[in-house]
């Protein structure tokens, strides 16, 4: 029952009304018997969105695109392998100190260790917040990496970061890998309709992962599955990198069962 002690926690992105967060995140307060709300909040800039962290004393919140990078100049102190990577999804607020976080990096990975990564050439697809954690991941489990972007400056200055080849967006249907993920929003409702990698450039023996959750299966997967590719959707990182959201804020660790399941049925 929200009352006013209830404490309120939120995700800060745009856009943000397709977020499975509040869903996740409201079950597994109610489960572990929290009084506290998650909510998800379409914001316009980092600053203004850091300030009402502070304001309304927000507990915590996630960060989702446009906002991982440009959120870090607004908060306080930033835990050393989020400013590794350059990005934060995560912020604690204790007792008006902004703390940030990113628990991307180990989510996005651990779906792919089974199949190995090693010496496996792996194409990124983007070069936002989610692919610096994708990047950095995959540079520790030592994978050759491609990134390939829209944006050549921005791809080409992750690249370099991980040590990584740049291949322009306009030449995609050569990149020969792997491991083919998509850290982007194409392929995100409302751009369901869109597919970020050429469907003509994907062979069976690749492993293609989306990270995009809404929908489930992507055109991306769709395109993938026809062609016979091991496919990974974006349910699995994102309950993952949840879970350990919700363990920063709480001291809890959630189930995360409980957080699929709530997904699948809704």
């Amino acid at each position: 029952m929200i009352d006013a002690a209830t404490r309120l926690y939120c995700l800060f992105g745009n856009p943000a009304r397709h977020s499975k967060g509040p869903v996740i995140h409201n079950a597994a307060f109610k489960d572990k018997d929290i009084n506290a709300v998650y909510l998800a909040f379409e914001v316009q800039d980092a600053a203004g969105a850091a300030q009402a962290v502070r304001t309304l004393d927000i507990k915590g919140a996630s960060v989702t695109i446009p906002f991982k990078e440009s959120i870090m100049e607004h908060i306080d102190w930033i835990d050393p392998t989020a400013r590794a990577i350059g990005a934060v999804n995560t912020i604690v607020n204790e007792n008006g100190v902004l703390k940030g976080y990113n628990t991307d990096c180990q989510a996005a990975v651990a779906p792919l260790v089974p199949f190995g990564i090693s010496g496996k050439t792996v194409c990124i697809v983007g070069a936002g917040g989610a692919a610096r954690a994708v990047a950095h991941g995959i540079e520790a489990q030592n994978g050759d990496i491609i990134i390939t972007n829209r944006t050549e400056q921005k791809g080409r200055a992750l690249a370099e970061t991980v040590n990584a080849r740049f291949i322009p967006a306009e030449e995609m249907e050569n990149i020969q890998a792997d491991v083919i993920i998509n850290t982007t929003s194409i392929g995100m409702t409302p751009k369901e309709n869109e597919i970020s990698f050429p469907p003509e450039a994907l062979r069976s023996e690749m492993v293609v992962m989306d990270v995009v959750y809404t929908p489930l299966r992507t055109r991306l997967l769709e395109a993938a599955e026809q062609k016979g590719c091991t496919t990974i959707d974006g349910l699995s990182m994102f309950i993952a990198q949840a879970a350990a959201q919700f363990e920063l804020w709480t001291g809890i660790i959630p189930d995360t069962d409980l957080m699929r399941n709530t997904i699948i049925n809704d």
